[in-house]
């Protein structure tokens, strides 16, 4: 009797208890914590429930403007996506949202979210951040052409996460107009540009994240005429060739022509111009006297003029008692030819008669 009365009791008290825990309410014992994650990465978050049973359904979502987007419901995954995937741990009660392939739309928040009654609920949130390398945009400037002394900006714009960081350096890491090598910022101004301020830019984009991303800005400038000539006064023998040569630096490219005692030269059977560009600003201009006479001797004046403007310089042609070379090396003119034929002939006609009274 006694053995009946204590097997009722056990089983009285194992049944409250069952009933107690039963009427236990859920909790959310764990959420993963905030992460960060590469574009085209792999990414887990974790909510791990204790007590919700098939009663409370335990519910992923992600948030945006227009409200919640539910990826699953228990164990079920509702948004079909194939990047997504629920994975469940009945050990720990955990519920595990995995995205593949992580895109930078899926960055936002994340939540998981227990329904108790229609005005109660539980909820965990945890935030991904989607890290992605700098990409500059194409408001970016791109060219720039422009007259001497007037103030130019050029603009680089870049997004990412997270936010890039912009830095300017000029080819061949000369130095900017600014001061140093180097400048960090959107917008690089010049107030005043100079033509050696030509030439092209990088804009560099950078994060931490990738490689970041670079663009080319071409800034040009258009100025007047500068001439530099490599010799100014230039000698050379009657009946030789001589080469007359300036240095031109203009944008855009000037016209250029040459003139002697106010004649514009050129090319006839004494003189040749030849214009050859180095570069979109510079042109090597060389005039050609060929079989020089007494009259050729004396000044040249090389003239270029732009839109911009002109500049001018002169060469002296001297006459000289020897060949220069170059041009000369190795040329012969007709009249130095025909007084060596003679030299010749008369160097034979001694020796003619030399042997003759040599051998009476």
């Amino acid at each position: 009797m006694k053995n009946l009365r204590a097997g009722c009791v056990l089983v009285a008290a194992l049944s409250y208890l069952s009933l107690c825990q039963s009427q236990r309410a859920p909790v959310i014992t764990y959420i993963a914590d905030d992460q960060e994650v590469n574009v085209g990465g792999t990414v887990e978050m974790g909510c791990s429930v204790q007590y919700a049973g098939t009663d409370y359904p335990v519910i992923w979502a992600k948030r945006n403007d227009e409200g919640l987007v539910y990826i699953s419901t228990g164990t079920s995954l509702v948004l079909k996506e194939s990047r997504f995937a629920l994975l469940y741990d009945g050990a720990s009660a955990t519920y595990i949202v995995l995205i593949k392939d992580v895109q930078s739309s899926d960055a936002g928040e994340y939540q998981c979210e227990v329904v108790l009654s229609t005005n109660n609920k539980l909820t965990a949130i945890t935030r991904l951040s989607v890290l992605q390398p700098p990409v500059i945009t194409d408001n970016t400037t791109t060219a720039i052409v422009t007259t001497e002394g007037e103030s130019v900006q050029m603009e680089c714009f870049a997004h990412g996460n997270p936010m890039p960081n912009i830095i300017w350096r000029r080819e061949n890491n000369a130095l900017l107009p600014t001061g140093g090598n180097t400048y960090n910022g959107n917008i690089l101004k010049i107030h005043s540009v100079h033509k050696e301020d030509r030439g092209t830019y990088y804009c560099f984009a950078d994060n931490g994240v990738g490689k970041g991303d670079r663009r080319n800005i071409n800034l040009e400038i258009e100025f007047s005429p500068v001439i530099t000539t490599p010799r100014k006064r230039v000698g050379q023998a009657l009946n030789h060739d001589q080469d007359l040569e300036c240095h031109v630096e203009a944008y855009p490219p000037p016209q250029i022509r040459w003139t002697k005692d106010s004649n514009i030269l050129s090319n006839t059977r004494n003189y040749k111009i030849s214009n050859f560009n180095t570069a979109d600003e510079f042109t090597d201009s060389t005039l050609r006297v060929s079989g020089i006479k007494s009259h050729q001797f004396g000044e040249y004046i090389c003239t270029a003029v732009n839109k911009l403007g002109q500049d001018e310089a002169s060469v002296e042609l001297y006459e000289q008692n020897y060949p220069a070379c170059p041009p000369s090396c190795g040329k012969i003119s007709a009249a130095t030819s025909h007084k060596l034929q003679q030299n010749f002939h008369l160097f034979i006609f001694i020796s003619f008669i030399y042997t003759i009274l040599h051998l009476r």
